[in-house]
């Protein structure tokens, strides 16, 4: 904990399931002193002894005296990867509980064991270097500060510290259960360390793809200034010079792409990646990319936005705010929604129109019911404001999904 001291917030989160380490972390938060503290326990529902575990939390906190909420997931379709989903889950509830509570950051119990477990469990899949990067002890994602202070200290070093202690935490048996990866890998560290390939070499190696990483973003940043353009929420490239550049910044720069428009700090699978690049026209990551000789472009795709509608005072798609004219008598119901087939059907002066047509279809317009009040972007009442977030440098790279 030391060492994050000279960065310590002053109202800070912790995310507390109730297991060692994230007791653990709670009440070594206690000694990090001038720190306003506020715990929170996710409840994934998948299990009947998850509410118990979730006041246990509760009440070990209200006795150190720290504010605690519990977050119930309930979204839980059974389709899909049960654990990714849980953990995007989990992130998401964390972070809207974050922005409500303005915390200015939230504290992981992630340990040293953690660290090698993602490492193995990703070069099983046949990671690169992004992959096998290790975990940062800060990372920003989702308008939120993630800080990991274990992350050099093992499991079972906490647990003792806690017997010691005489302080109390609850055993996941899922923790046990040989069916997940993650529980596999955790066996398989007992016994690949005779051989040398002990956590600690194991989040060492994972140090230095962090470094390796850390170069290859920085040549890709390099390449995106001469290459590509922000234009009116879409990213385009220059075709010819990205093919030209070396395979991993070229597919760096498209997945960063990607990201930046749906707004989604997860990259797809490479070679789903790889596959969209080189077709004329594909759909990926909630995204449409279309190309000819010229230029590569990535915009949102249209399916990915139909349903979403918001206040017109509020971020639209995670990067979109339209204002208004100056002085316009507006009616609280107007919203923002996408354009779509209808709403550009009501723009046939292309003249006005700022993107291309399957561009269009996903922008921002403003609507009074199925009334369309304006569509800036196809020139529709172009006198409203609209305007898309543009990239940001510093948005985390995460790992590729294999």
């Amino acid at each position: 904990m030391e060492g994050l001291a000279p960065d310590r917030p002053a109202r800070l989160g912790l995310a507390v399931s109730g297991g060692g380490d994230s007791m653990a972390l709670m009440h070594l938060a206690q000694h990090w002193g001038g720190a306003s503290l506020h715990v929170a326990t996710v409840n994934h529902n998948l299990r009947p002894e998850a509410a118990q575990e979730a006041a246990f939390v509760a009440q070990t906190a209200r006795e150190l005296g720290l504010s605690h909420d519990t977050l119930v997931w309930d979204g839980w379709d059974k389709h899909g990867n049960l654990q990714d989903a849980a953990r995007q889950a989990r992130r998401a509830l964390l972070a809207d509980w974050a922005t409500r509570q303005g915390v200015q950051a939230v504290l992981l119990g992630h340990t040293q064991d953690d660290q090698a477990e993602t490492f193995l469990m990703r070069l099983a899949r046949g990671s690169g270097v992004d992959g096998l990067a290790a975990m940062a002890p800060v990372r920003d994602a989702a308008g939120v500060r993630w800080m990991r202070p274990l992350l050099e200290i093992t499991r079972a070093d906490l647990r003792d510290w806690m017997r010691a202690n005489e302080l109390a935490w609850v055993d996941d048996p899922g923790n046990e259960d040989s069916q997940y990866d993650r529980i596999k890998a955790r066996q398989a560290l007992d016994l690949l360390a005779p051989l040398g390939l002990t956590r600690a070499r194991l989040s060492q190696t994972a140090a230095h793809m962090a470094q390796a990483r850390t170069v290859l973003n920085e040549a890709a940043a390099t390449a995106a200034r001469d290459i590509c353009r922000f234009e009116h929420g879409d990213i385009v490239f220059d075709a010819s010079a990205l093919d030209a550049l070396p395979a991993d910044t070229r597919d760096r720069l498209v997945a960063r792409a990607l990201c930046e428009v749906a707004s989604n700090s997860y990259r797809p699978r490479l070679s789903a990646l790889r596959a969209a690049q080189a077709a004329p026209s594909a759909t990926l990551h909630g995204c449409r990319i279309t190309r000819n000789s010229r230029e590569l472009r990535i915009t949102r795709e249209a399916h990915a936005v139909r349903d979403l509608r918001a206040p017109l005072d509020s971020l639209w798609d995670g990067r979109w705010r339209i204002c208004p004219p100056a002085g316009l008598d507006r009616p609280s119901r107007f919203d923002i929604a996408p354009l779509g087939e209808a709403g550009l059907a009501l723009c046939p002066d292309r003249a006005g129109w700022r993107l291309p047509r399957l561009s269009l279809l996903a922008s921002p317009a403003i609507w009074h019911g199925a009334r369309l009040i304006a569509a800036p972007l196809a020139g529709f009442a172009p006198e409203w404001q609209v305007c898309a977030r543009e990239p940001q440098e510093s948005l985390p790279l995460a790992p590729y999904s294999h």
